[in-house]
């Protein structure tokens, strides 16, 4: 049995319109190439992280056709909330709408065997940024001239605080801690950050996290810092190939 992670999914099922192939040649047949990437890989008995970004939809019903491909595919999956994850609701909701095969976290945690999955959306933060990483620029926010500072690290805070509260959920009976975060926890060249604190707070073994599109190939390869491993797994970057976390 094993554990994979594969972020950024961007489903658009429900809606043509938002097919990510708008976006250049990597993205075109992006659904069939995760498919056929996915059962290669996963078997039923896996366990699959989707760190946010799943579905364009704007609502939960409208979700629903893009949710349904998702729990055709092998493996157990567990997801946590993107950016563009407008759709998502309330756990109560989630609940009765949720294929089988999929698990969302919601301010708690998810136990698979003896092994712990936790996470938070997080945001964007002034402590670091990935423009010299990125090909085209003006795809990241980072760009945009009017950003409001003081908003982006309220909701940062927040977001920290989810981190915090559903990773203090993990059973201290757990073997091995994964945390999912959306943004990235820490910067390129993996200098101490707020996220990477808490991480290491709650002695967590791999974090797994997306968001950023258009990365140079092998620009990012984060690394290991302080017992926790980051593993940056957004799907263009990893050509749509889920990748093994243990």
């Amino acid at each position: 049995m094993s554990i994979w992670a594969l972020a950024d999914l961007h489903l658009s099922l429900g809606d043509p319109s938002k097919d990510m192939s708008f976006f250049g040649p990597p993205w075109e047949g992006y659904v069939q190439k995760m498919e056929y990437n996915w059962k290669k890989k996963v078997s039923t008995e896996d366990l699959v992280l989707l760190p946010g970004d799943i579905s364009w939809a704007k609502t939960l019903e409208g979700a629903e056709e893009d949710l349904a491909w998702i729990d055709h595919l092998p493996g157990t999956k567990v997801m946590i909330r993107g950016n563009h994850d407008y759709w998502w609701s309330s756990r109560a909701k989630m609940e009765q709408v949720l294929p089988p095969s999929i698990h969302c976290i919601h301010n708690d945690s998810f136990i698979w065997q003896d092994i712990a999955i936790g996470g938070a959306r997080l945001w964007d933060t002034q402590e670091y940024q990935f423009l010299s990483f990125i090909d085209r620029k003006t795809n990241l926010r980072e760009v945009i001239k009017d950003i409001d500072v003081q908003q982006e690290q309220k909701i940062f805070r927040r977001e920290l605080e989810r981190l915090e509260r559903s990773l203090q959920s993990f059973p201290s009976s757990a073997r091995f801690r994964i945390a999912m975060t959306h943004y990235p926890p820490i910067g390129a060249f993996l200098k101490d950050s707020e996220a990477s604190r808490v991480l290491e707070k709650f002695q967590v073994d791999v974090c797994v996290f997306g968001h950023l599109h258009s990365v140079h190939h092998a620009s990012l390869p984060f690394g290991e810092k302080g017992g926790v491993r980051y593993l940056f797994v957004s799907a263009d970057y990893v050509d749509f190939t889920p990748i093994k976390v243990c």
